[in-house]
């Protein structure tokens, strides 16, 4: 099958979508273009690839970067000093930051329980916000994000890059016109290699690290160097382990395809059978959504791989679609595969293209946010689509901490004090709960 019939121009919520190389060049590097006052809020490694792709795009000045690690701060301030003349200032508190600076753009790539507080900070201070994905640690979290955007006007991209990504656009496009035939099941799933691990004791914060602030308003609990940088998803106090880090993503490509908006019920299990590291997050995990029209099927584990769909030396992921024509893969590395029923017909493949060093489609995803931004429109990965796959991801950590299952209605668990509770958090010291 010929690769045009599916690479082509896509209008995703009222944006439009550049899949030509050379076009996407031309876009994302005008030739005068307006600078947009720029700030960066959690200046780690992935904090830095959004920077890079923003910098990348000739539409930004740097003006502030914002985090709680110096360390971090600046290993980000040089590698930008390699890429631009722009002399940012430096921050550990976002509220200073958004004070003195007033920037137009804010980037968020903070741990997950910091995205809520920043983000509707950075609206109400005015700016435009790049979120990273999932948007919340809890669904009342969302909430609050969706209200601040619509009150504000602001656009609010999530990080969901799936969505702008070649193969996934060309992909969803086959998948939606019919040649699977009727999909009566998703299955999503991601699997890594790997062992029990070993607990890492608990140690002082480094010197150059804010602790007190890093936690912010989530419980306060004693460092540990698995926690930072970039081990954080795996400690729930923080994060929503596998299910909210990569789960977001292939969910979110199921709620792409259906016309769907949420689940009706969700019922997980899973634990830790093999871990025993420092983490608490589940070593494996099974949760299973309940749409009107189909059933959607998670599952992940982090200590056995899967040869037999593995798309990386270490790692199988991905969601298969189950038609009455035949069986969809959509992957990431290895792009998209139909597989027939009928056996008499040829396997169809779409192959990847991804940006490097990371295999990501960061600097796509950017040039929509740019995009949406001068003509006010919803982007790609606008908030609201963002919430509702972070809150799919949420539903199936919740039944797993109640140990049943949850009907849904796309605001509340219905009749369920119980479950209801766990939309939401206390939050810690001097934070108050964004509503």
């Amino acid at each position: 099958m010929n690769r045009t019939d599916f690479l082509k121009t896509s209008a995703l919520a009222g944006a439009s979508l550049i899949t030509d190389p050379l076009e996407v060049r031309a876009f994302i590097t005008p030739k005068k273009a307006q600078k947009y006052r720029t700030a960066v809020v959690g200046a780690g490694w992935w904090g830095g690839n959004i920077m890079r792709c923003a910098v990348q795009a000739g539409e930004s000045k740097i003006v502030a970067l914002c985090d709680v690690d110096t360390r971090q701060l600046k290993k980000t301030s040089d590698e930008l000093a390699k890429l631009t003349t722009d002399s940012p200032k430096l921050y550990k508190d976002y509220r200073e930051m958004l004070a003195a600076e007033k920037p137009e753009i804010v980037i968020v790539a903070t741990p997950d329980h910091w995205h809520p507080l920043v983000a509707i900070a950075a609206m109400k201070a005015g700016a435009h916000v790049y979120v990273e994905k999932p948007i919340s640690h809890t669904i009342n979290e969302g909430k609050a994000m969706v209200r601040a955007a619509r009150q504000t006007g602001r656009i609010c991209q999530v990080g969901t890059h799936r969505r702008i990504s070649p193969h996934n656009v060309s992909g969803m496009e086959f998948l939606k016109s019919g040649k699977v035939g009727k999909i009566g099941m998703a299955r999503a799933f991601v699997h890594y290699g790997g062992g029990p691990g070993k607990p890492t004791a608990n140690t002082e914060a480094p010197p150059e690290l804010d602790w007190n602030m890093w936690c912010g308003p989530a419980p306060l609990r004693d460092y540990n160097p698995a926690m930072h940088p970039r081990g954080w998803r795996n400690f729930l106090d923080y994060a929503n382990g596998t299910l909210g880090d990569w789960g977001i993503h292939w969910l979110d490509q199921i709620l792409w395809w259906t016309e769907e908006k949420h689940p009706r019920k969700v019922y997980s299990t899973g634990g830790r059978s093999i871990k025993q590291d420092s983490t608490d997050a589940p070593d494996h995990q099974v949760s299973t959504f309940e749409f009107e029209d189909f059933t959607a099927v998670w599952e992940h584990r982090t200590f056995g791989g899967n040869m037999a769909e593995k798309t990386h030396p270490q790692q199988a992921v991905g969601v298969y679609f189950y038609g009455t024509e035949g069986t969809f893969h959509m992957g990431w590395l290895d792009g998209w595969t139909f597989y027939p029923a009928d056996p008499k017909k040829p396997t169809i493949h779409q192959d990847a293209q991804l940006d490097k060093p990371d295999d990501q489609n960061i600097a796509l995803l950017w040039a929509n946010f740019l995009q949406s931004i001068k003509t006010n429109k919803l982007p790609v990965s606008d908030i609201e689509i963002g919430q509702r796959s972070t809150n799919m991801a949420l539903l199936g950590m919740l039944s797993l901490k109640l140990g049943r299952s949850v009907s849904w209605d796309g605001n509340q668990i219905a009749g369920d004090a119980e479950a209801n509770a766990l939309l939401g958090r206390a939050y810690r010291g001097e934070w108050q709960y964004p509503v």
